[in-house]
């Protein structure tokens, strides 16, 4: 029963990892406050805006979970991050 928890436990951590926004918005060098939801939001909308920024390569949910990250930290947002870190 320890080992099915253990291998639960790891499985999970590991989705925490790479479901993290920050860790691949830094992974693409992608700074959240450099644009605002709105920009964000056209970024994603276009097929050819996710190829340059290397976001099409990521699993729907990675890209789900740095659309998110992007959108609270955006220059807009209220948890800003300021432009070119």
């Amino acid at each position: 029963m320890k080992k099915i928890i253990a291998i639960i436990a790891l499985f999970f951590t590991l989705t925490m990892f790479a479901l993290d926004g920050k860790a691949l918005a830094d992974k693409l060098g992608i700074d959240a406050g450099s644009k605002v939801t709105a920009q964000w939001t056209r970024i994603f909308k276009s097929g050819r805006n996710k190829a340059k920024m290397g976001i099409d390569k990521l699993s729907s949910d990675e890209q789900l979970s740095l659309n998110s990250y992007l959108m609270d930290n955006a220059a807009d947002s209220d948890a800003a991050e300021s432009a070119g870190r």
